[in-house]
């Protein structure tokens, strides 16, 4: 239970923060006119808050926001969603727009939601595991929300925090090129958590990590210790963009349990912390029992958390192109029939590209092997053009089959 003058204190001092906004986030949202539950969900401090209050902005209607995650607030309770409420009206008046950052903290907060959806209010939620907000709001409210996921920040997101605009004619100048190549290597190695980019600190990494295992995962499963859970979460980081089983993970970790390392995995997926790649097969059976890539949220967390040895830059360039897919709703797959092919990309249960990773081609074994299995890719699933995406080649080239392959960077993929 929590006082009014408690519940006012932090309303007031949270009006004070967020006055600058930062770079506006690239996502376009058909947001609810009227009444309406939005939900905005992505991994822990990815900047759904800021993007919350660039919403905010944009709108001309009065409004109430409250954000629950804050230290003052850990014994608020279902109960004192009401006093809130109170509190809401006799400061601010009657409004119809409630912004709600993090209430999943608050065991229950669904239920206030839907009263308030009930009453035709238009309501925003943030939240950082997507299991538990689908199933918490789908309970109540099925087929009555939409949801937004927000990722770490984009390549283009990432050079406007970095000051820099892009014209179109920088794909083509020595001058442009080289800035882009030079910003995309940045990219490539820190990510895009918005404040470790202003800050450049590791730690910040490191802490955030600890933070989504123990606050998202240990105590939101009851799970008794965070040791195994960080074993796998350790496997597949220092594993990422390679195919895994559960038998090397068992291997690994110790960990003998194959159900219980699929909870595990279900448990880093639903924090967004990891995502896991399956191999495209007309068999569900066949998909089911293939191994698995497994990739991650973030470059620069990942480099935190896995054990590396070397720059790992083919990882880290697949890695996120694999977010990039995520963030364009891209249902992906990978595909192995003797030769490999890193993403086919499927749209209404029809494949329509195929996508090959590599840092470059400039040796003849690794433009072999890259083109051989996205011509094997693009033959089984009837097409005519394909992508090897690379750090800074450009090529166009045409195959006795009819069959072309488009080689370029990887800024440009995502720029344009």
């Amino acid at each position: 239970m929590v006082s009014k003058e408690l519940l006012r204190q932090v309303l007031y001092e949270q009006r004070e923060l967020y006055q600058d906004l930062g770079v506006e986030r690239n996502v376009d949202v058909n947001w609810p006119a009227s009444s309406g539950i939005m939900v905005i969900s992505g991994v822990r401090r990815c900047g759904k808050s800021v993007l919350m209050q660039q919403i905010r902005a944009r709108q001309s209607e009065q409004d109430y926001y409250m954000s629950f995650d804050d230290d003052r607030l850990i014994h608020f309770s279902v109960e004192d969603f009401q006093l809130l409420y109170d509190v809401f009206m006799e400061d601010f008046g009657v409004q119809h727009t409630f912004y709600l950052d993090e209430p999943q903290l608050i065991t229950g907060w669904e239920r206030f939601v839907e009263r308030l959806h009930k009453h035709g209010n238009k309501v925003y939620v943030t939240g950082s595991n997507a299991f538990m907000l689908s199933k918490e709001l789908g309970t109540l409210l099925t087929g009555r929300h939409l949801t937004q996921e927000l990722y770490p920040m984009s390549l283009s997101e990432y050079m406007s925090i970095k000051g820099f605009g892009i014209k179109p004619k920088d794909f083509y100048t020595t001058e442009g090129r080289a800035m882009l190549t030079n910003l995309q290597s940045g990219f490539l190695k820190e990510g895009g958590f918005p404040q470790y980019l202003s800050t450049g600190d590791p730690r910040y990494l490191r802490e955030l990590y600890n933070d989504i295992i123990f606050r998202d995962i240990v105590v939101r499963h009851k799970l008794p210790s965070e040791k195994p859970i960080k074993e796998v979460a350790y496997f597949l980081a220092s594993n990422f963009t390679h195919k895994f089983t559960y038998q090397s993970i068992a291997k690994a970790t110790k960990i003998k349990s194959p159900d219980t390392i699929n909870a595990y995995i279900g448990y880093l997926e639903e924090c967004y912390l990891v995502g896991v790649l399956t191999k495209y097969d007309y068999k569900v059976g066949e998909q089911i029992k293939s191994p698995r890539k497994a990739y991650f949220i973030d470059n620069g967390l990942v480099s935190q958390v896995g054990f590396t040895f070397s720059e790992n830059l083919g990882k880290k360039l697949e890695n996120a192109v694999y977010v990039e897919l995520r963030r364009r709703e891209m249902e992906s797959y990978y595909f192995h029939d003797g030769n490999e092919c890193d993403f086919i990309i499927r749209k209404n249960g029809i494949v329509e590209q195929a996508l090959q990773v590599a840092v470059s081609l400039k040796n003849p074994e690794t433009r072999k092997r890259e083109e051989e299995g996205l011509l094997a890719a693009m033959k089984v699933f009837g097409l005519r053009e394909g992508t090897i995406i690379t750090l800074d080649e450009t090529e166009e080239n045409e195959f006795s089959d009819g069959g072309v392959i488009h080689v370029i960077p990887f800024y440009r993929w995502c720029l344009q």
